[in-house]
């Protein structure tokens, strides 16, 4: 790897925190604006008031946003305020699970004529078919870890290609369980940070283990593909991640 693709890799593996941390303060500048720190409160009595069907509404409100390609990131850090760190983790990686097997399916078997449409001219979608057609298990992985492509479109480009669904769903919960877990996990921290005026060493260490883990499956992702494809796979793998830079 030259000097340069390791500096491109430096910086695609900064992307989760800085996204992370301009969500937080989006929400808490959000929050000061419009008073969503009452609404906030209202809704947390509202998922309270439900029991334990609580958790169930947000995994539907989750899954609902997911499948309307909206921002999933705002829903995260929501998650973290409404469950805290541990219970948020798990209804957002089932909310988003449902959400892209639902927009997966909706692609393939309802829509996909629009969609085509949609994705057609778009250059880097036809190289994910090309790619997944060769490496679906790996694809899959290695486009949930590192941000090659949009996530909406992750969720309705993929249905368009010859990846199986079980496939298609089994390595999208897997791999997005780390970025779960960075961004509920890590909205928790700086929220209990800026409540309790501490730092959370617990939480915070939980992050840092997460980065580091996500860093390591990415190597291995990449790794495999090129060693299970020729090298103009590779490059083309690599292609993409500069085009997205």
């Amino acid at each position: 790897m030259t000097a340069e693709s390791g500096g491109g890799g430096k910086k695609r593996g900064l992307w989760r925190p800085i996204a992370l941390l301009a969500a937080v303060i989006a929400i808490i500048i959000l929050s000061q604006v419009f008073d969503v720190g009452e609404k906030l409160g209202q809704l947390r009595i509202w998922i309270n008031s439900l029991g334990p069907l609580g958790p169930i509404a947000f995994v539907f409100l989750y899954a609902t946003a997911t499948v309307a390609a909206l921002p999933g990131s705002v829903m995260s850090v929501l998650a973290a305020a409404l469950f805290g760190p541990f219970l948020g983790v798990a209804v957002v990686i089932v909310g988003a699970t449902v959400g892209a097997s639902l927009a997966f399916l909706v692609s393939r078997y309802f829509a996909r004529d629009s969609i085509e449409v949609w994705l057609s001219g778009k250059e880097k979608f036809r190289k994910l078919d090309d790619l997944s057609e060769r490496h679906g298990d790996i694809i899959v992985a290695i486009t949930r870890l590192v941000p090659i492509f949009p996530f909406n479109l992750l969720n309705y480009g993929f249905g368009l290609t010859k990846v199986h669904f079980k496939t298609y769903v089994l390595w999208s919960a897997v791999c997005m369980l780390p970025g779960t877990i960075l961004y509920v996990v890590g909205s928790a921290a700086i929220l209990e940070a800026l409540a309790e005026g501490k730092v959370p060493w617990v939480l915070v260490v939980t992050v840092a283990m997460v980065l580091a883990i996500i860093a390591i499956l990415t190597r291995q992702a990449r790794k495999k593909l090129r060693e299970d494809g020729p090298d103009e796979t590779a490059r083309e793998t690599s292609g993409k991640e500069n085009e997205n830079e």
